[in-house]
């Protein structure tokens, strides 16, 4: 019999869990955004000046670009650790493993860059957000996956892990391409200094982390004022952390571990709570059907799903790869559509190719709905699938 700790830690540690307070970080933006009373105190608490100094040196910004530039970056620390580790001995660390991801990965990031394409290609302005569908949020997309229990080989969540890593590696591409301002060659140079600085504390094993979290916080504030997203420099200090510390232990594993709580629970969540607001009076379909919401939607609903089998099917008929163990073309098509749910990197993305509040809003309106579908969909055909093969 289980202890009320027992049960609550194995409530915090099930794969849902984030995926459901997201949810519920989303929904309270939508409810706070909507009601008289809540909304000036939403917008205010997002907009007020926050600011950090050290003596005469310090960083001014609005709360919510304290959460997209900084706590952010610790997201994607994260993932960079996840994507390295992964790398040198996980899903990405042999060619069997990763050639039918990797492939569905492009698949699945070209296609709905190209559906939403097909609807904003002749408004110059509309095509800078071309990537916002190509992403996967992972914590939703496993989720949802849980959702259809045991009908879902495990083959399926692997692939889909590793399909979503890659899918992530791509959108840090992406971002580090296309979504910069004018670049500062003097912030840029110290930065790249502090990075080197970095990669010889790493070749020489240096397991003292304060001073690579130092290193990484100053690399940070020069990237912020390069121009490239300071988001990149939460990746790059993650590939300089050394895999283990000097007498064997690791060290890589168990930073990932130790943020695993915080980035969950606490940085996605306000993430998800500081850009999910959409206004919901006088919603109606024809606000949807307007080129930037509906290439979104698209993208997610029916790029994704697409460009992931197909990307599947040839890798098999050409035998490149084979399907995972237990799985089916029903499989690929039901987590196909489960990568079309794009909510955090989509809404992260958005706000970087649009400035305009009403443009902001029109992306919320397209992840939103799109990833919501999807992942009906997805389900549904998991939970087909399942019962067809038992």
């Amino acid at each position: 019999m289980y202890s009320p700790q027992s049960r609550l830690q194995a409530f915090i540690h099930h794969e849902t869990t984030a995926g459901l307070i997201l949810v519920v970080a989303a929904a309270a933006a939508i409810f706070a955004f909507n009601i008289d009373a809540l909304r000036p105190i939403y917008e205010g608490l997002l907009e007020a000046k926050t600011t950090i100094a050290i003596g005469d040196f310090g960083l001014s910004k609005p709360l919510v670009l304290w959460i997209n530039d900084g706590l952010m970056a610790v997201f994607f620390f994260l993932v960079g650790l996840e994507i390295k580790r992964e790398v040198l001995e996980g899903n990405l660390s042999s060619r069997d493993q990763i050639v039918l991801p990797a492939l569905a990965a492009v698949g699945g990031m070209a296609a709905p860059a190209l559906f939403y394409s097909l609807f904003n290609w002749n408004d110059p302005v509309m095509m800078r957000g071309w990537a916002i569908p190509a992403a996967t949020d992972i914590a939703f997309a496993l989720a949802a996956l849980s959702l259809a229990g045991s009908r879902v080989p495990l083959s399926l969540k692997v692939f889909l892990l590793t399909l979503a890593t890659l899918d992530d590696l791509g959108a840090i591409v992406i971002i580090a391409l296309f979504y910069t301002s004018k670049l500062s060659v003097l912030s840029l140079t110290l930065a790249t200094l502090v990075l080197i600085v970095l990669f010889v504390l790493n070749r020489f094993r240096i397991d003292r982390i304060g001073l690579y979290l130092c290193l990484g916080v100053a690399m940070w504030v020069l990237v912020l004022k390069s121009g490239i997203h300071a988001t990149l420099a939460g990746v790059a200090l993650a590939f300089m952390i050394p895999m283990s510390r000097q007498d064997g232990r690791p060290l890589l594993h168990a930073i990932e571990e130790s943020l695993h709580p915080y980035v969950k629970f606490f940085i996605l969540p306000l993430f998800a709570f500081a850009n999910a607001g959409i206004p919901l009076d006088g919603f109606a379909a024809a606000r949807l059907i307007e080129p930037l919401p509906l290439g979104i939607a698209a993208g997610l609903v029916a790029g994704k799903p697409i460009g992931i089998l197909c990307a599947t099917m040839i890798a098999c008929k050409t035998g490149l790869a084979r399907l995972p163990e237990g799985c089916n073309v029903i499989h690929m098509v039901g987590v196909g559509f489960i990568a079309g749910i794009g909510f955090t990197m989509s809404l992260f993305i958005g706000g970087l190719a649009f400035e305009s509040a009403d443009l902001q809003t029109a992306v919320r309106v397209g992840v939103v709905v799109g990833s919501i579908i999807s992942a009906i969909l997805g389900v549904a055909i998991l939970y087909m699938a399942g019962t067809r093969r038992n």
